[in-house]
């Protein structure tokens, strides 16, 4: 399976590179979900085994024992974007689950002031009207256990939808595999996003863009590419859950997050960058859980030209009882990084307890 794999990851990356390649293409798909995890620093490719695990590595769908639900909602840049995440997951049977989720990034109620001049050069505001813009992930997950004792396997198949007003739209498609391996209560975690690349085809209305062309000389005098490319990702993680006295627990975890491509990483060559993340979580009786994370660790260019490293802290805190988990995270503690802190709610449901 290796071998194959490995064929198939270098064809999509050679094949990237002939297209047109975006450095944060889909950047909506990487926000992550469940306020958890985000407290975490999204250290949890290794550890996730519920139905969010769709979207941290869907091999960890196989620990789904039941229907489950999961919401979460966030906003961002001062509730100007509202971010929202639903997933459905549940079991095949004792070897195999499947999940659905849905992820939306929107714009609403943006001011659209193409036509604010009318034909004689005079300012109408009764000319303004509103457009949204709004980014659409629909992610299908599959997992199964393989025959090796401790490994389990899971793949998504996503399509991107993308709408910019009546200015623009695109329709994208993309896969993610992931892996998980647990042997002595370590648990090791991989998972590759896009591993095939993912595709973007855009549709421009060139009715909408005529309107602009010429509003600024020298400016907007040809389409934008109708394609665009999203690179391979991989993340590499592990945990290790310790019990104290029985009724205390902490989990431990560790992320190295790879692209490859050169960025403002902490780790960062022409080839690839790496950006580790570490987070705890410490649980009392499984009912109460405060989470702790540090992650995007980035170099960060200051006003007199020299480099210093931010880095991004999270917070958080969870309730479980009898089938319903509230989580709360608080991400950007201190202002350490240069990402826009948030607060993030999340609640997971058993559906099962709804059988008892």
């Amino acid at each position: 399976m290796k071998k194959p794999l490995l064929v198939v990851f270098l064809f999509a990356c050679s094949f990237a590179h002939s297209q047109a390649v975006r450095k944060y293409s889909n950047e909506f798909m990487n926000i992550g979900v469940d306020a958890a995890a985000l407290g975490m620093a999204n250290a949890v490719t290794a550890s996730t085994s519920d139905v969010n695990s769709g979207y941290w590595n869907p091999a960890g769908l196989i620990g789904v024992q039941d229907k489950q639900v999961s919401l979460m909602h966030a906003s961002y840049f001062a509730n100007i974007a509202q971010y929202d995440y639903a997933g459905f997951a549940m079991p095949i049977d004792n070897e195999s689950a499947w999940g659905l989720s849905v992820i939306r990034f929107g714009v609403d109620d943006i001011l659209n002031t193409t036509e604010l001049i009318d034909s004689e050069g005079n300012i109408d505001y009764n000319r303004i009207s509103l457009f949204s813009t709004a980014d659409y992930g629909i992610t299908f997950s599959y997992a199964r256990k393989l025959k090796i004792p401790g490994f389990q396997y899971g793949v998504n198949a996503k399509v991107i939808r993308r709408i910019i007003g009546d200015f623009a739209d695109s329709w994208g498609f993309g896969f993610d595999i992931g892996v998980q391996f647990e042997q002595n209560d370590w648990k090791f975690g991989l998972m590759v996003r896009d591993v095939t690349t993912t595709y973007n085809i855009w549709n421009i209305n060139e009715d909408e863009y005529n309107k602009i062309k010429d509003a600024i000389p020298g400016q907007n005098q040809e389409l934008p590419e109708d394609s665009e490319i999203t690179l391979p990702k991989l993340q590499l993680g592990i945990a290790k859950k310790f019990i104290i006295r029985y009724d205390y627990s902490i989990l431990a975890a560790v992320n190295l997050n790879t692209r490859f491509e050169q960025t403002n990483d902490i780790i960062s060559t022409d080839f690839a960058s790496i950006d580790p993340a570490v987070g705890l979580e410490f649980g009392y009786t499984d009912l109460v859980f405060l989470r702790a994370g540090v992650g995007n660790f980035q170099n960060v260019t200051q006003l007199d030209g020299t480099d210093k490293v931010g880095f991004q802290p999270n917070i958080g805190v969870g309730f479980k009882y009898k089938g319903i988990q509230v989580d709360y995270a608080l991400t950007d503690i201190g202002d350490q990084s240069v990402a826009l802190y948030s607060n993030i709610f999340s609640v997971k449901v058993d559906l099962g307890i709804f059988r008892r």
